[in-house]
This record gives C-alpha cells, structure tokens and sequence, in this order.
C-alpha cells in the first residue's frame, strides 16, 4: 500500500517544489511543479459537478479542459434548462444528468469517481453525506458548511464509506500562497509575526449570499475565510482567541440578515497577532504579515488570476495558473496514489471553529476563545 504522507512532508515536497529564495535577489522564482502525468492506462477520473452556477459554469467547467488526471463526467442540477444546455455544450449523456433528487443514483456510474459540491454554503453538509454515500470522493467548495457539527457529520460520513474529502481551498495550490506554507515551516520571517488583510466585493443587490439559511452569515463566510485561511496557513496553528466588530450598516435594506463589513483579530500562542476585515460592500483583497527578520505581502491576494507578491527581499515571480485545474488534478492524484489531501475536512472543521468565535465576539463585544476540539 502506498505510504501516507504527514504534514511534514508535504510542506517538504511544497519547499522543494518552490524554488529558494535567494538573499540579495530582485525576485524571487515561485515556479509550479511540473504538471502531473495521466494515469496509466490513459482513464481520466470523473468529476460530477453538483450545482451548475456561476463558479461551476466560468471557472470548474473550463478549468476541466485542462486537468491532466481527471475530466467533466456528470452533473446535478435543479434545472432543467441548464441540464440540456451543459449536455450540449460539454457532450455530457444523458445517462450522467441527475437532479436533486435522483443525485443518489451517482452510486450506480462507474463513469463518476468525484463529486464536486458547489451548492451554496448551507446545502454542502447534505450534497457531501449523499456524495459520500454513493461510494465518491468528495470537493466541498468552501466553507465546509454552517456549523462545526455539520462539519463532524461530513467528515464522518467519508470516514465511513472510505472515500476522501477535500475542501476548496484553491489557493493552497498556488505559488504566492505556497511561500505563506514555506514561510511558516523555515520561520523566515521570524516571529513573532505582525498580520494585516482583508477581502470583499461590493455586493450589488440582496442574493443568497446574505440570507441565512443558504449562507449562514455574509462575508465573513464567503470572503473572510480565504484571509482566516491565510493567516493560519503562515502562522503554522489556528489562533488561540479572537475579538471582532461589526461596522455599522449602510444598505441594511440588502444586509437585514447578515454583516455587511466585519472587523476581527486573531491571537495566536506564540504571540503573533493579526488584524483583519471582510466585506460585502467594499472591494479589498490583500496580505500581508511582518516579523522580526522580514516581510511578504500579496496584493491582490485572493484572485482567480494575477496575484502579486513581494517579500524583503524582492517580487515574486508568480506564475499565473489555473488554481482549479491545479486543484482537481492534485486531488485526482491523491486518489490515485492514496497519498493525504492538502485541505482535507479537518482543515475546513478548523476553519469554522475559527468562524463561530468571530461571530460570537461580534455579537457579546468579549474576546472569545477558539475551540481546540478535534474529531
């Protein structure tokens, strides 16, 4: 049986993968590995995507025609519409079209080795159990779902039917964010660190990104989390405690459910801190973080394309890839050669930990603890 990697040697692999940087350089060279071989055989592994929106539609559909180890083999939607429309532009047949509530049936498709979730927030939990059930591995898009116990379930229902899970985190698999895990595991920066970021967009009308139900807060969930992510990614931990504020509203009209800009912190044990923001009615999007010895900073930072970074010692140069195909194709590969997944449930249970104590400082006013607890 192949062997397991740990933390350890993936951040390895990921340092060996980047090259070095060199002190005294204009730029430093954050080049990809090269790009992964199909499998033997020449069978490419089936991805059903479930949930045909805008993410799906422009970046994961595309983003297919480009991956080495896996290709569009199905699809899960609620319209029909779109069902004969991707049918028609993808070559999909027939017999790999489900909706909702003949998505189970994905159990009998030898054709579906992936199901990719890209539903909104609070239908992942369902959609990743279902997938799970059917015997196939999972993508949940982020975040990982409303709750921490939502969460516990996905994580356990793969557990049990021994199937992988994986969360969106595309930027794991890009160069500018890959140095953040460098950084973290050589501490080149020194420490204590010194973080700042903030992500957003202006929100032109009410969608189901502010209600409730569907995505179980604002920002904080659909943006924040990429700076939660990058913040944990070069601190090497989840922090320790948070504080966090609401600002006040401008268009509760469109916010009557949600934050529309919230303010947080995050501590950390080893004393590196971080003050950060999330927004829907702001475009933002870069980070940065300071220590003793050095800086790096991404900006933008939390782009499909064109990222940009410096450190202390000169630009990156950050090729610009396709983060989703580079995603598949990684996860592709961990099934192939049963290897562990770069941002398995776990980091996504860690993540809404993270979440919950942001909004739970928001909503008392008191600096909140965040839960260690592991499944």
């Amino acid at each position: 049986m192949p062997r397991r990697s740990s933390r350890r040697d993936f951040l390895s692999r990921l340092a060996a993968g980047s090259a070095a940087l060199l002190a005294g350089a204009s730029a430093v060279s954050c080049a990809p590995a090269a790009p992964p071989a199909p499998p033997s055989g020449g069978r490419k592994l089936g991805i059903a995507l479930v949930g045909l929106g805008y993410y799906s539609t422009d970046l994961l559909a595309p983003a297919l025609h480009e991956t080495q180890l896996c290709r569009l083999a199905g699809i899960v939607t609620g319209s029909p519409a779109k069902a004969t429309r991707w049918m028609r532009l993808h070559g999909i047949p027939q017999s790999c079209v489900y909706d909702y509530t003949t998505m189970d049936r994905i159990a009998d498709n030898p054709e579906i080795d992936i199901v990719y979730v890209v539903t909104p927030h609070g239908l992942h939990a369902e959609h990743t159990i279902r997938a799970a059930r059917a015997g196939k591995h999972v993508i949940c898009e982020k975040p990982m779902a409303l709750t921490v116990a939502d969460c516990d379930a996905m994580i356990l229902a793969c557990r049990e039917a021994k199937v992988k899970l994986q969360i969106g985190y595309r930027l794991h698999y890009h160069a500018g964010h890959q140095e953040l895990l460098r950084i973290a595991r050589d501490r080149d920066l020194g420490l204590p660190l010194r973080m700042t970021g903030a992500n957003g967009f202006r929100a032109g009308s009410k969608g189901w990104r502010m209600t409730q139900k569907l995505a179980g807060g604002g920002p904080l969930m659909d943006m924040g989390v990429y700076v939660v992510q990058a913040a944990c990614c070069i601190a090497g931990a989840a922090p320790i405690a948070v504080t966090a504020k609401e600002d006040p509203k401008t268009r509760p009209e469109i916010f009557d459910e949600c934050e529309e800009t919230l303010r947080w912190t995050m501590d950390f044990a080893d004393g590196s801190t971080g003050t950060f923001m999330t927004s829907f009615n702001e475009g933002v999007g870069d980070f940065r973080a300071d220590g003793p010895t050095g800086h790096i900073e991404l900006s933008p930072a939390f782009s499909y394309r064109g990222v940009r970074g410096r450190t202390h010692r000169g630009a990156l140069a950050i090729p610009n890839i396709n983060q989703q195909a580079a995603q598949m194709d990684a996860f592709a590969r961990n099934i192939l050669e049963d290897t562990a997944v770069i941002a398995p449930g776990e980091m996504g249970r860690r993540d809404m930990q993270i979440i919950t104590a942001i909004y739970e400082a928001a909503r008392t006013g008191r600096r909140v603890e965040v839960s260690q607890s592991t499944i």
